[in-house]
């Protein structure tokens, strides 16, 4: 199945009267070996289930449907979804595809993987839309135990900050978060030719496969030590970690000694496993 290129996309939308909208951040993939490559990501081995993220126009759908046992495919836009319901009618009637109009960062994403006779592995994939990659990243952290697979394309900014090493530039909250559930891999860089419209940036698609067991749990404990550490990354821990769990200067010095955390040092050196050794001194 071909998605047809930047050509097909825009005069399909002109065909229906319609146009990329703004405020849904869409810029539609158009090139068809990125699509497949990123099929082939969120299908191997070949079959399953894939809970597909914004699927558009369809492009990432149709190479999705020519490995995986089914997918389900959320997309917002109600424009778009009878253009997928009409041109993908054939999947559909034979079960393998289902169309839900939904925001995927408010659906409930394991609910709706098991809406339907499960097939294993579980995966997820899509084109994330810019604004709202934060979130949809947060929500997989969320299922990441549940899960096999997540294989989205993101801003190449994001993918790097995923990627980041503590102590580079690029390290972050963002970084700790995603980090303490999955292993990030860059899978390709994808320029703005690849989209329509073109955006102003170049992306990039990352491969998260779940840690078993996770590097960290996300207690809040663990999120407030995090956020504390990058709210104020020009500072030493020290600082940055003031009245932190309202533990006085004393039992936060007692506490980063016990964990094998210098106090002398910022936020962005700390790998996962130190914010996690912190954040479990929180209830002794």
């Amino acid at each position: 199945m071909s998605s047809g290129g930047q050509n097909s996309a825009a005069g399909r939308l002109r065909a229906r009267g319609l146009a990329p909208k703004k405020r849904f951040g869409q810029n539609f993939l158009v090139d068809d070996e990125t699509s497949r490559r990123i099929a082939e990501a969120a299908t191997t081995p070949a079959g399953g289930t894939v809970l597909e993220i914004g699927a558009g126009l369809g492009a990432l759908t149709r190479p999705l449907l020519d490995r995986a046992g089914r997918v389900l495919a959320v997309e917002r836009d109600r424009d778009l979804v009878p253009i997928l319901h009409e041109e993908l009618a054939a999947v559909i009637d034979e079960g393998r595809l289902t169309i839900f109009e939904a925001d995927a960062a408010q659906l409930d994403w394991i609910a709706t993987l098991s809406s339907v006779e499960p097939l294993r592995p579980w995966s997820i994939a899509g084109n994330l839309p810019y604004q709202i990659t934060g979130r949809l990243l947060e929500r997989a952290t969320e299922v990441a135990d549940q899960i096999d697979r997540a294989v989205f394309m993101v801003q190449l900014e994001v993918a790097e900050r995923l990627l980041a090493s503590p102590g580079s530039h690029a390290y972050g909250a963002l970084t700790v978060f995603v980090r303490a559930a999955f292993e990030v891999k860059r899978l390709l860089t994808a320029r703005s030719g690849a989209f329509y419209p073109r955006p102003e940036v170049d992306s990039a698609v990352v491969v998260l496969t779940p840690i078993r067991p996770r590097r960290a749990e996300e207690t809040e404990a663990f999120r407030l030590a995090v956020r504390a550490a990058f709210g104020a990354r020009r500072k030493t821990l020290r600082n940055a970690w003031r009245g932190l769990y309202g533990w006085t200067l004393e039992e936060l010095e007692r506490n980063a000694q016990d964990a094998k955390i210098s106090l002398d040092a910022r936020g962005e050196t700390l790998d996962v496993e130190a914010f996690a050794r912190i954040a479990a001194y929180r209830d002794r």
